[in-house]
């Protein structure tokens, strides 16, 4: 049997996992509150007001910044007030008020240091979330095929490296590659496999020391040939999934 083993939600683009223990999935929309603001560095072409997919290395994130991982950082969705702890007294701000985005932008600019291309600027736009394909799409990860991933590196790993929104247990490693095309029920929800997911180097980085202490993306490509863990999915049908619920394939 397939289950969900935990759930989680990025709300600001490179910063903390915040886990969940039950999710609302709507149809054609990535996970409610994940990635809805994403930290600028130095000019982006980001447009608010015709908001369109931009690579992640416009913004802050843990490909190019793995100090980021120093930071613990909270969002509260009903207040929009993001929480920092680490590097100094604890900081907080509204993200929906300019003053808020200000006092974020001065904190995150003496924190960043030499590692600013330029201005850093806190971005949102309704309805837009900073996710790295450009669709609305949720992500999955394996929770066998990481255990497969340590393995291969010689290591434990983190399933927090990949950032997905669902992990699975219950798989076989490696067999959530083989569903592109597939449909399943969780929860209540129908969700339609679209696309592997290929790595990219934040997987490098540690999520509890900010150390760029493993090398997956390239241990995969040298050992199978591909740097693809996880797979992202379609919501065709809303519906509310939580921890423990079963995933079954159609």
């Amino acid at each position: 049997m397939t289950t969900i083993a935990s759930l989680y939600r990025y709300p600001v683009k490179g910063f903390s996992a915040e886990a969940l223990d039950q999710a609302e999935l709507r149809p054609r929309h990535r996970f409610d509150h994940d990635r809805v603001y994403a930290i600028e560095n130095g000019p982006s072409g980001f447009d608010p007001a015709a908001p369109a997919y931009k690579p992640k290395a416009k913004f802050l994130c843990l490909m190019k910044n793995a100090r980021l991982a120093e930071l613990e950082t909270r969002f509260d969705p009903a207040t929009q007030v993001w929480s920092i702890e680490g590097h100094g007294a604890p900081f907080a701000a509204d993200l929906s008020d300019p003053a808020g985005r200000a006092a974020t932008e001065a904190f995150l600019t003496e924190f960043m240091g030499e590692e600013r291309r330029g201005p850093l600027k806190v971005l949102s736009a309704p309805g837009h979330a900073f996710t790295d394909v450009g669709k609305p799409y949720i992500s999955f990860i394996n929770l066998a095929s990481v255990a497969a991933v340590a393995e291969l590196v010689g290591a434990p790993v983190d399933p927090l490296r990949f950032r997905a929104n669902i992990n699975l247990d219950g798989l076989d490693p490696w067999q959530e590659l083989e569903l592109v095309g597939r449909e399943a029920t969780i929860g209540s929800a129908r969700v339609r496999f679209a696309k592997r997911t290929q790595r990219c180097a934040a997987t490098n980085v540690n999520p509890d020391t900010a150390a760029r202490d493993l090398e997956i993306p390239a241990t995969l490509l040298r050992s199978l040939d591909h740097m693809d863990c996880g797979i992202y999915a379609d919501v065709i049908e809303g519906g509310e999934i939580g921890v423990g619920d079963e995933l079954r394939l159609i």
